[in-house]
């Protein structure tokens, strides 16, 4: 076994933690998923699954990694024995399932950013749905997949310090200035408080209750906080004895939330004072790709500067979480194989760009990975709470008590990982699988 590298300091592997949470999931997923009727409802929800579910799983993941030392694929088999074995392979399978498509993806925001700059954007509907028709179509969905997986993996074969550490050091503090100037340039808008009040803030009760909306907020705070695929078990196994894993995570879970808010406050004004109102609820590419670029495009130069700044983050918060998911097959293979850190990179690279060529090819077949991929999120955290909260669960109090956590705060999350996070995260499972399976009828 290779020795194993450790952050350079607790702020760093507190930014690259925040940067992997912090992603096109926030920018795009949350202003979709919130449009879909559930408004507020859906936001309530959301931080609820959070603080109550995702908190506890999040710092069980995080013991994970840090008390073993270990991979994400080797982890749960020194934790709980060699029957835990399908937990690692899922952490596998899944990230290397989202990079791919979510290289393609991407590929479609560079696209943006240079049509943006150079070429223009779209003036109307008609015209929005032929730019998205070209950014998702021909041989430059893969120029961008390609572009997007060897930028992520120069980051990667760096190292957690000299890479990873390195770039979310200024990518993360880079990222927040430039989305609350756009928020707050976003509120000068006609219809900013329209927007507010129309998507963020509509409430209705009757939604609180409903399985689509608490389906959704199960998938944002899953994938937001990049829960159930083993990517802060590797983030976490770089990690000394000192850092206060309760801090750590409830400061993820925050910076994570704030992002999807201010995406929400500025896409919500750009969609209702340019009336996109329609699209943004569509699609979970219409937000993004088609009601951004053509509200941006009514603005003429500004708009396309704007549009410039907006895509350009987007893609900076895409690469902070592009290189958390390579991270995973990644330290499996150094791990497991005794692979170099250069070789595994590479490999990986490689296969998570075939595996996503019919993701470049179809955006029907990228709608359905994402899907899968969800339903595996969210089945990991289910796994993890009961290795964590049943299985082993003095590894879980141990490794707390190790960094000083609060007895009050220990007892807390051991008490809400066992008897709270599992029977909540099964129910959210059953409302995924559901639609997930709505989604291939």
């Amino acid at each position: 076994m290779q020795e194993r590298e450790q952050w350079r300091s607790g702020l760093g592997f507190a930014l690259a933690a925040a940067g992997s949470a912090v992603g096109l999931g926030n920018l795009w997923g949350f202003a979709y998923r919130s449009s879909q009727g559930g408004g507020l409802a859906f936001l309530i929800l959301y931080v609820l699954v959070v603080l109550v579910v995702c908190l506890p799983v999040l710092v069980a993941e995080m013991v994970l990694g840090r008390s073993t030392a270990s991979s994400p694929f080797l982890a749960p088999i020194k934790a709980a024995g060699e029957n835990w074995k399908p937990l690692g392979w899922l952490f596998a399978i899944a990230s290397c399932g989202i990079l791919s498509y979510y290289a393609v993806i991407m590929g479609w925001t560079i696209d943006t950013f240079f049509h943006s700059l150079f070429i223009g954007l779209p003036s109307d509907m008609t015209e929005a749905g032929e730019f998205f028709g070209k950014i998702s179509s021909g041989n430059s969905v893969f120029v961008g997949q390609i572009i997007s997986l060897l930028l992520t993996a120069f980051v990667v074969v760096a190292g957690v310090r000299g890479g990873i550490e390195k770039l979310t050091k200024w990518a993360m503090p880079f990222l927040f200035g430039l989305l609350l100037l756009l928020a707050i340039w976003a509120a000068t808008l006609s219809g900013a408080w329209e927007g507010y009040t129309s998507f963020l803030l509509k409430w209705d009760s009757s939604q609180l209750f409903d399985k689509n909306t608490i389906s959704n907020a199960f998938k944002q705070a899953f994938f937001s906080l990049s829960l159930g695929i083993g990517i802060m078990v590797a983030y976490s196994s770089y990690l000394n004895r000192k850092n206060h894993l309760p801090k750590e995570a409830l400061r993820v879970a925050t910076l994570d939330t704030a992002v999807g808010l201010l995406a929400g406050l500025i896409t919500f004004p750009v969609v209702m004072s340019f009336g996109l109102k329609d699209v943004i609820s569509e699609s979970t590419v219409g937000t993004l790709f088609i009601a951004l670029p053509t509200g941006f495009a009514n603005l003429g130069l500004l708009g396309r500067l704007i549009a410039a700044v907006f895509f350009g983050l987007a893609f900076i918060a895409a690469i902070t979480s592009s290189i958390s998911l390579m991270e995973v097959p990644v330290s499996s293979l150094m791990d497991r194989l005794n692979w170099s850190r250069k070789k595994a990179v590479w490999t990986s690279t490689l296969v998570i760009f075939l595996i996503g060529i019919p993701s470049a090819i179809s955006t029907d077949f990228l709608g359905k990975s994402d899907a899968i991929c969800n339903t595996l999120l969210i089945l990991g955290g289910l796994l993890i709470s009961i290795l964590l909260g049943w299985i082993v669960p003095n590894r879980y109090d141990e490794d707390l008590a190790n960094s000083n956590a609060n007895l009050r705060v220990r007892r807390y999350l051991k008490f809400m990982l066992r008897w709270v996070s599992p029977p909540v995260i099964a129910i959210g499972l059953y409302l995924t699988v559901l639609s997930t399976i709505e989604t291939f009828a």
